[in-house]
């Protein structure tokens, strides 16, 4: 006997969120009060894209199993059907029952699943946009024709437009987001999107009021509000936009500051936000300040490792100081500053990995608070195993040597960070990405893994720059392999595209200009015998320079020329003392000149020789982090003290009266060429150079450098005279620095190369002070862009008695910097000088200059 269901019975499934899985079983659990069935037919009804046999197979139920309507099993099968997230609509129908009534026997069940789509997106139209913003945004939402056109993805889209123009100050930006079918002669279920933005007008807000506040004024809360700012025509930094993620931040930095203040219990009670027209808002926030509290008692409980006293100094806190929250907690824990002398720095860099310190307010009396700072030490704990991961091309012992977190070391902190640092310095990964991992803390056996994870970053470089300035232009050529490995020079499996993972340096260049060329080889092993990190350094080098005319530099006379041929060799070595930054080296250098017809008015030889042999010793300390391309952080110093022998002591030269001795003397006249030659012979001289340069956070991601330097000539002998060589050049673009006749090249954007020394060649002192305030735009693996701003001073001086450091010549600029991978430093400035050059005799400001650096790196 058939039962016919007319209309259909729907069967109500309900959606089960039950752990169990589905599985095929040979049984099935009721739900409720159901009815067992025999399966029959099962017919598959509204899918387009999907083959009916294919849904039925895909559900597991087959003709003739035994199933209860409703039932655990047929639920499992809805589920998984939506679990798909393919169709938007999902209903199971009862089309027919076959089975006697008065019989025992179990009835049979026809099933159709009646089945809706999700749609597929076809065409995406955006209106209210310009054509390139459009094509942004679609990036950026990821819409594609094939996408699953769900009622989520129209929400989600919609939200994330509403919300990206709302935190660019368009508060009330909306988007309207429509789908309707598409034309498909095919029959597909396609739809097409079609996405209104309007953005109306930016918000920005004209007046921030506050009410309740008797103790702290309006202009120190506003201050507290470090992104929400009403408008004001001064304002650079920060903008008057209203950005509702970020005015709630500022709220909660509002009551932080009645924290820094005393106030411990200061919290804002309401705020309104009122719209003045589509352009302004006023924002009134109320607040309740609360009393102010004083420290009382601290005690310190649970520690055995530091006594009261050191932990009280550290904590940098009295009785009677009025209660700042902020400061106490962070002096406590500093998650923002992992450098911070904190108690929990304290412990963690002395092995204390487990240790937890807890501050508790035990008696709360008028306007005293009492503290208990509660310290659980636990073991020491050490480190264990030190793993890298990441590195494609450079070694693993390069890396682990610069690695401070040692096996069988206590466990600390500081080793970490300062193991960061050092493996950004190197230059061979992406700085931004260096993540140490920590791994199996066991606080049973006292032991921790660490892995550091690692992004491999372009350390060869093709080096083309290019200048223009006094002399022309400047052209440059060069290859610099960061990452070299010389053990594997004779290795043809190692060249991709040259020997590299040793983390050696090795450098070719040449340099060309109108009035020199330079061809230079430089070989460095950073850690000698590769135990101890001992810098050894040689190069070897070769110039050719022709003489400038001093009123034209474009004007070259290359019949007089002179050769320069030179090789240094140079060692350096880290310092344990006073910290592990210092470090000192010391190098023997030797040049030799050769004169060809070369006039000059520091000497009077137009052809000899003269031989340049020195010792260099140098202190520098360097602590910045952690990005080369952008520090943020640290100091960098650099002292240098290149000297010769003091040949006149016992040469037995009387250099004052060479012009009274006879072989000195042609014709019974003094010879100026041979006394030259003489006094020049073997150069003899001292030179000084100190460079300090500094980097502060001033706000967020913006980062002040500052930096100083000087540099001075000088000779032993005052009768034997200056040298003609190893003098500093003042301005420009900094190129032309590997003239290999000693000369330092001292940038000074603004102006013409060498535009700032008063002679054309070169003089005996010069300092140099700048400002420059940095902004990424990004700092990604793929280009690193940051934008700057400067300010320059500087003074070149042909004698120390005519130094004078505020005699200077000033420039300021904006400048843009990025560094690719592929292509290495890419940078320009506009420079203007206020000042005239000192070269040039002129009157007139040096005005606007443009300097460039084109770098290639693969």
């Amino acid at each position: 006997m058939t039962k016919q269901l007319a209309p259909k019975l729907l069967l109500v499934i309900l959606l089960l969120t039950s752990a169990i899985s589905f599985s095929q079983r040979p049984g099935d659990i009721p739900i409720g009060e159901s009815t067992e069935y025999i399966l029959g037919d099962i017919t598959v009804t509204g899918t387009k894209s999907y083959n009916e046999n294919t849904v039925v197979a895909f559900t597991g139920l087959r003709k003739g199993d035994r199933i209860f309507v409703p039932g655990e099993r047929l639920s499992q099968v809805v589920k998984k059907l939506w679990d798909l997230k393919l169709f938007s609509d999902i209903r199971v129908y009862a089309v027919g029952i076959k089975g006697d009534p008065n019989d025992d026997i179990v009835d049979t069940i026809d099933l159709e699943f009646n089945i809706i789509e999700v749609p597929t997106l076809n065409k995406i139209e955006i209106d209210g946009l310009k054509k390139n913003q459009s094509k942004d945004l679609l990036k950026e939402l990821n819409l594609s024709k094939g996408t699953k056109a769900n009622e989520n993805l129209v929400t989600t889209t919609r939200n994330f437009i509403e919300k990206k123009y709302q935190d660019k100050g368009f508060l009330y930006a909306d988007a309207l987001v429509r789908t309707r079918d598409a034309q498909d002669t095919l029959g597909n279920n396609y739809v097409d999107m079609k996405i209104e933005v309007n953005k109306n007008e930016k918000v920005k807000i004209k007046s921030i009021d506050f009410e309740g506040n008797t103790q702290l004024s309006d202009k120190k809360l506003r201050k507290a509000l470090k992104n929400t700012k009403q408008k004001n025509f001064l304002r650079v930094l920060k903008r008057s936009k209203y950005v509702e993620e970020d005015y709630q931040e500022d709220l909660k930095n509002l009551v932080e500051t009645y924290k820094e203040n005393g106030f411990r219990d200061a919290r804002v009670v309401g705020d309104t936000l009122t719209k003045i027209d589509d352009k302004t808002i006023a924002l009134d926030i109320k607040v309740e300040e609360g009393n102010r509290y004083y420290f009382g008692d601290i005690k310190f409980i649970g520690n055995t490792v530091y006594s009261d006293d050191y932990l009280q100094r550290l904590l940098k806190v009295e009785k009677g100081d009025v209660y700042n929250g902020v400061a106490f907690d962070n002096q406590i824990s500093d998650p923002a500053d992992p450098d911070a002398r904190t108690l929990e720095n304290e412990y963690q860099n002395n092995g204390y990995l487990f240790s937890r310190i807890n501050a508790v307010e035990t008696k709360v009396e008028n306007d005293t608070i009492d503290f208990e700072i509660r310290i659980i030490e636990d073991n020491v704990a050490y480190f264990n195993h030190i793993s890298v991961k990441g590195n494609t091309r450079t070694n693993d012992h390069v890396i682990y040597r610069n690695i401070q977190s040692n096996p069988g070391d206590k466990y600390s902190k500081a080793a970490i960070i300062n193991s960061i640092r050092e493996l950004g310095q190197l230059g061979f990964f992406n700085a931004e990405n260096i993540n140490p991992r920590i791994l199996n803390p066991s606080q049973q056996d006292g032991t921790v893994d660490v892995e550091y994870e690692l992004e491999e970053a372009g350390a060869s470089q093709i080096e083309l720059q290019g200048g223009y300035g006094g002399g022309g232009f400047v052209g440059t050529l060069g290859l610099r392999f960061n990452n070299f490995s010389l053990r594997n020079i004779f290795n043809k499996e190692a060249y991709q595209p040259v020997p590299q993972g040793d983390g050696q340096t090795l450098a070719l260049r040449a340099q060309a200009s109108t009035i020199f060329r330079t061809y230079s080889l430089n070989f460095t092993e950073p850690w000698l015998g590769g135990r101890k990190p001992v810098s050894f350094n040689v190069s070897f080098s070769h110039s050719e320079q022709f003489r400038v005319n001093a009123q034209n530099f474009r004007e070259v006379d290359r019949n007089q020329r002179f050769l320069i041929s030179g090789a240094t060799i140079g060692l350096a070595k880290r310092l344990e003392w006073p910290d592990p930054y210092f470090q000192f080296s010391q190098a023997l250098s030797f040049q030799h000149y050769n004169l060809k017809n070369y006039q000059t008015n520091l000497f009077n030889f137009p052809n000899g020789f003269s031989n340049n042999f020195a010792y260099t010793l140098g202190l520098t300390r360097d602590n910045v982090g952690v990005n080369p391309i952008f520090p943020t952080y640290g100091s960098r110093f650099a002292l240098t003290a290149k000297m010769t022998l003091p040949y006149s002591l016992w040469n037995g030269v009387d250099y004052e009266n060479l012009e009274n001795d006879p072989n000195f003397q042609t014709n019974g006249a003094p010879d100026l060429a041979k006394i030259d030659q003489e006094r020049f012979r073997f150069l003899e001289y001292y030179k000084i150079k100190f460079e300090g340069t500094w980097y502060t956070q001033i706000y967020d991601k913006l980062i002040m450098q500052t930096k100083s330097e000087f540099g001075f000539l000088g000779a032993y002998n005052n009768d034997r005279g200056l040298v003609p060589f190893e003098r500093f050049f003042v301005g420009g673009d900094g190129l032309g620095a590997f003239s290999l006749d000693g000369r330092d090249i001292i940038r000074m954007r603004g102006y013409d190369n060498s535009a700032l020394t008063t002679s054309a060649d070169g003089d005996t002192v010069y300092n140099k002070f700048s400002l420059e305030m940095r902004y990424p735009i990004t700092l990604e693996q793929a280009a690193s862009i940051y934008v700057l701003t400067f300010a320059e001073a500087a003074g070149s001086y042909d004698t120390f008695r005519s130094y004078n450091p505020f005699d200077v010549e000033r420039s300021a600029g904006a400048g843009l910097r990025v560094f690719m991978p592929a292509f290495g430093l890419l940078g320009i400035d506009f420079g203007y000088g206020f000042d005239p050059a000192p070269i040039s005799n002129s009157t007139d400001p040096s005005g606007w200059n443009v300097h460039f650096i084109i770098g290639q790196q693969f």
